[in-house]
């Protein structure tokens, strides 16, 4: 298990890159002054990831704001995906200039299949190796992507995927998907890491964060971390940006993770990836 230290901290994926084991998701934040504001705040407070998507429809923003940022490009990891009107070889090609034109950038650091569409995935990731061969992102992967899809995706694959972003937290934890990810050296990460916002009204959750003196997004953050998944969690308040970072100053113990464990039911907030139809 990585060593979790700071905001800063990262963990390593199969090719060698240092990927930031925290982010700030930007799904939903309106393209502009919410998702540009959204963007300063995170990198104020010392967030180094950003991760974004054609379909959120505001790579501009983040891309503006970066520009704007007086952090250096090579300290920010900066993830986007193809949608999956866009999936296809020469399609996806012409998706990822697209997408890079917005976010006015000159390389990626990570871009992923953002869902397996069926007939159309596997050439989808010809063209994101082709993208990684060409030097033009340094880390390709997938999204939502179960364990059949990974096989698919891999039967034939000249590079196996570096990270697997799925939805992740305590009432679905899909133990299976995280262990073959483990065994290929995929990295997991987590999108709604709070069940979209659901994790606020839960008593165990408020009874945990009560002993250890934090809010129950910190502690699920912090679970997510030490569980070894990288985490995204969306907000565009600053006090909640900040307050969401604030995580590397405890430690849950084994007892109060395997509470949290014990509470995975198989149940998703989000779309079902062996079945949905956009």
């Amino acid at each position: 298990m990585s060593t979790i230290t700071d905001l800063q901290g990262s963990f390593t994926l199969n090719n060698g890159v240092e990927m930031p084991y925290f982010g700030l998701g930007v799904y939903l934040a309106e393209t502009g002054g919410e998702v540009e504001q959204a963007v300063h705040w995170a990198l104020e407070a010392g967030y180094r990831h950003i991760d974004t998507a054609s379909i959120y429809r505001n790579e501009a923003g983040v891309g503006k704001a970066l520009s704007e940022s007086n952090v250096p490009r090579d300290e920010v990891f900066i993830t986007t995906k193809v949608w999956n009107a866009d999936q296809g070889f020469q399609s996806t090609l012409d998706a990822f200039q697209a997408s890079m034109d917005r976010l006015q950038l000159d390389y990626l650091d990570l871009y992923l299949i953002h869902w397996p569409v069926a007939g159309k995935y596997k050439e989808t990731w010809k063209a994101l190796e082709q993208l990684y061969r060409d030097g033009k992102v340094r880390a390709i992967g997938v999204s939502n992507f179960m364990i059949q899809h990974l096989k698919d995706v891999m039967d034939g694959a000249e590079v196996v995927p570096m990270v697997n972003q799925m939805e992740f937290h305590p009432y679905l934890i899909r133990t299976d998907l995280r262990e073959f990810c483990q065994q290929h050296h995929i990295q997991y990460e987590a999108w709604s890491p709070l069940m979209q916002g659901k994790a606020f009204d839960l008593p165990e959750l408020k009874a945990l964060a009560d002993k250890y003196g934090k809010n129950i997004a910190q502690v699920l953050l912090r679970w997510d971390l030490q569980k070894g998944v990288i985490t995204i969690p969306k907000s565009t308040k600053q006090h909640r940006i900040v307050a969401n970072s604030d995580i590397f100053d405890f430690e849950i113990s084994p007892e109060d993770v395997a509470q949290l464990d014990a509470m995975d039911r198989d149940q998703r907030f989000g779309p079902d990836p062996d079945n949905f139809d956009f």
